[in-house]
Formats: C-alpha cells, sequence, structure tokens
C-alpha cells in the first residue's frame, strides 16, 4: 500500500508540474503564430492521445518528464527533416528572436507563476503561522550549533544586533538578510547574556537539522508505516509521536533516525503517545537498520497565527516566492561549486514519491507548498545554460542574436545529443542514488 501510494502521488506531482510548464511553452507557442506537432505528457514511446487540428495531445508510457514539439525547432528529437526545406511563417526558426526567447523561457515562467500563485492561495487561506518561542530545545552533536557553542535552554535574543522574536526569524536574518556575512547570535544562558560567533563557512544551506539547532516543544511524529515490518508489528501507526527510545527522550527526526540505524537487528526500547495513550515496547530493527516508518520533526508549541484577505495575500505570497527562490538559488550553487555532496543533495523519482507522499499524508497545504518548492527548484534548474535544458536553447538564441549569425545546425545538433547523453547518465545516477537510500 505504501509503495502504491509512493506511485500515486508521484504521478499526481510530476503530472502537475509537467503539464504546467509545458503548457507554458505550448500557450507561447501558439501565442506567437507557431505550429505545436506534438503536447505531450511522458516521453515517448506514445501511449494514447487525440489530434486535434495540427497538434497530436498525447500520454507517452514515461513519466518522467513531458515535451512540446514545435514545427521548425531544433530540439530533443533531433528532428532535422526541415531544414531540407524553406521556412514556413508558422515555424519557430522564422520567427523574430524576441518571439523565439519567449517560448524557450514560457516553461520556468509558469513553474515561477505556479508556485507564486500556490503561496498566494496558502496565505489568503492559513494565512502565516510564526512558531512563538526561540528557546533552544535541542542542540545536534556534530553540527554547526554545536561547534559554535549553543546549549540547550538557550533563549536566542538578537542576530547581527536584530531582535529575534520568533524562531523563523532566525533563519530569516541567517539565510536572507545576512546572505554571505558572518554571524554573531546573542542568547541568554543561565540568566546571563553570551555571544555566540557563527562564521559564514560553518553555515550549511537552510535546514533545521544541517544547522543542528531544534526548537523547544518539538514533536517526531511518524507521517508513515510500512505493513509487515518491524513498526508495525510493534502497533506503531500514523500521528503517533514518539517519546524516547531506550529511554533518552528524543527531538528531532535524525536523531530518531540515529538511534534505530545503528541497533540494527538489536532490540530497540519505544516510548510513544497514541492520542492520549503513552504506550511502549520493544523493537528489533531489519538488518538495514531501519524499522518501516516515515517521521518528522513536529513543532506543537504557541504560535501567532495572521490572516490575510486576497490582495494582503499577494504580497506576502511574493516574499515567500522570493525567499524560497533564493535559497534554492543558494544551494543549487553550493551543489556545483562543490561545497555540498550531489548524493546528499538531489533527488530522483523514488525520492520525489516518498517526499510528496510524506507531505501529502501531514495535510493538503503541506503537499501543495512542497509543489510549489518543487515547481521553483525544476523551474531553477531547468533555465542553466546547458544543452537539451531549455537554458542551453537560450543560450543559443542569446548567441546568435547577440553575433546577428545563427549557429550552425549540426554544432547545435551534437552539443544536444551530449547534453542529452549526460542527462540521461546523470537521470541513472539519481536513481541509483535513490534506490540505494530507499
Amino acid at each position: 500500500m505504501a509503495i502504491l501510494n509512493n506511485i500515486i502521488y508521484f504521478l499526481i506531482t510530476i503530472g502537475i508540474l509537467v503539464f504546467i510548464h509545458e503548457l507554458g511553452h505550448f500557450l507561447a507557442a501558439k501565442l506567437s503564430g507557431m505550429r505545436v506537432e506534438r503536447f505531450s505528457i511522458g516521453f515517448p514511446p506514445r501511449a494514447f492521445g487525440k489530434k486535434i487540428g495540427d497538434t497530436d495531445y498525447c500520454v507517452s508510457w514515461i513519466p518522467i518528464g513531458g515535451y512540446v514539439k514545435i514545427s521548425g525547432m531544433i530540439d530533443e528529437s533531433f528532428d532535422t527533416e526541415f531544414l531540407q526545406k524553406e521556412p514556413h511563417s508558422w515555424e519557430f526558426r522564422a520567427k523574430s528572436y524576441p518571439k523565439r526567447i519567449f517560448v524557450i523561457t514560457a516553461g520556468v515562467l509558469m513553474n515561477f507563476v505556479l508556485a507564486i500563485l500556490i503561496f498566494w492561495g496558502i496565505n489568503t487561506v492559513r494565512g502565516k503561522v510564526l512558531w512563538q518561542t526561540t528557546d533552544v530545545g535541542y542542540v545536534l552533536q556534530k553540527t554547526p550549533a554545536a561547534e559554535a557553542g549553543f546549549k540547550s535552554d538557550d533563549k536566542i535574543l538578537a542576530v547581527n544586533g536584530e531582535k529575534v522574536s520568533y524562531w523563523s526569524d532566525l533563519y530569516n536574518f541567517i539565510y536572507v538578510k545576512n546572505l554571505g556575512n558572518d554571524i554573531i547570535v546573542d542568547v541568554e544562558r543561565n540568566g546571563q547574556p553570551v555571544s555566540i560567533s557563527l562564521p559564514r563557512k560553518l553555515i550549511p544551506e537552510v535546514s533545521d537539522e544541517q544547522l543542528g539547532l531544534i526548537p523547544k516543544h518539538t514533536a517526531v511524529v511518524i507521517i508513515g508505516v510500512d505493513p509487515n515490518r518491524p513498526a508495525a508489528k510493534l502497533g506503531l501507526q500514523s500521528q503517533d509521536t514518539i517519546i524516547t527510545l531506550n529511554g533518552t527522550p528524543v527531538f528531532n527526526s535524525n536523531e530518531v533516525l540515529s538511534i534505530i540505524g545503528s541497533h540494527a537487528g538489536k532490540e530497540v526500547s519505544v516510548e510513544w503517545k497514541h492520542a492520549h495513550q503513552r504506550l511502549s515496547g520493544t523493537v528489533i530493527p531489519d538488518p538495514d537498520g531501519r524499522i518501516g516508518i516515515s517521521i518528522n520533526s513536529v513543532y506543537d508549541g504557541p504560535v501567532v497565527r495572521t490572516r490575510y484577505n486576497i490582495f494582503a495575500a499577494l504580497p506576502e505570497g511574493m516574499s515567500d516566492f522570493v525567499t524560497s527562490g533564493v535559497s534554492i538559488v543558494k544551494s543549487v550553487w553550493q551543489i556545483i561549486t562543490g561545497k555540498v555532496s550531489i548524493p546528499k543533495s538531489v533527488a530522483g523519482p523514488i525520492r520525489i514519491a516518498q517526499l510528496a507522499t510524506s507531505f501529502a499524508e501531514v495535510g493538503i497545504i503541506s503537499f501543495i507548498n512542497f509543489v510549489a518548492l518543487l515547481s521553483m527548484s525544476l523551474a531553477i534548474l531547468n533555465i542553466l545554460p546547458f544543452p537539451a535544458l531549455d537554458g542551453g536553447h537560450l543560450l543559443f538564441l542569446v548567441i546568435e542574436a547577440v553575433f546577428r549569425r545563427e549557429i550552425p545546425h549540426r554544432v547545435k545538433i551534437a552539443l544536444q545529443q551530449v547534453g542529452f547523453i549526460l542527462l540521461l547518465a546523470f537521470m541513472a545516477f539519481v536513481i541509483y542514488n535513490d534506490i540505494m537510500h530507499f
């Protein structure tokens, strides 16, 4: 059942993102007077569809992408028959550079628009929920926070002189307002003021668990249980809260996974809360150090909720879009520059399916927020100047527009082929990486 859920939520997530992206290319091509030969969800071979006018609208068998085939364009199909004829007025190659650039970037723009609409909708429906605490509940060992000297029960007062009122302020000041700068965090410890230095080189990508600070009022909640695995046999259920492992209180999902993983084949005592009941038992992790649960660290302390009408929610949604975009660009840059391990940072279809299912089980708001972030991530990656991506096509067009000279078709095709092969190799790598961490 868990695998079926993963497949369903993966298809929903990828289906939404691919449809929106390809719809952008499709609408831009139509608006620019270009003929669209095929609009496909999925990669060939073609499964089913219907031809309406000049366009074949279809679903194809490989569900990891999609494409829009535009007449007169050298794309991933490597179709070059049209080069033997004079350009027709409806072809991509016959249009002006601004129109061609518009068509190439429209998919990315639509992914960004989707993210903005989702953030706008979330702020309209739910508003902003701020965690009303600045107290550190737990400091993860061997993390930048531990190395810098943070302690449990520290009360965070300010970051680089700016007052911290909510937990989210800490990350906003570190990752947005002071991006690239060293950080000084003022805390109150045992009633005394203490200043903690956090050099920029120590600060990882945006993540509570990688920085190492976990707020008070955080609990580890089970969001999925695999049937016939040790956790299910013990009686653990979705929405249960894990309280202790081997008598040690736990507040963080990484901590739980670490303890369980280190006891492969060995008995682990578990204390958990189901509804209002406090239960306990023992479990023996499988040889791979897993018991068949998906978990998440959930804050259950005091919050401040701000409501917005539909008009006030738009600038808040735009603010969320910018903040998320900055974080994603920074993460991509860290991968490119080698500051972050690719195997630990890149998610393939299996991992995306697991994440989509996990967020969906938390709630619809959590799921669509995940879709918005994934939409932005795919857009940013797609606009990178790499052959076979939209960014590669865009680079060709910009070069041609600047030098007023077309790049030879053979060069374009060769670069596209190399880029496509590298993309396939990269996809094989991320799938292998997913399987190894499954």
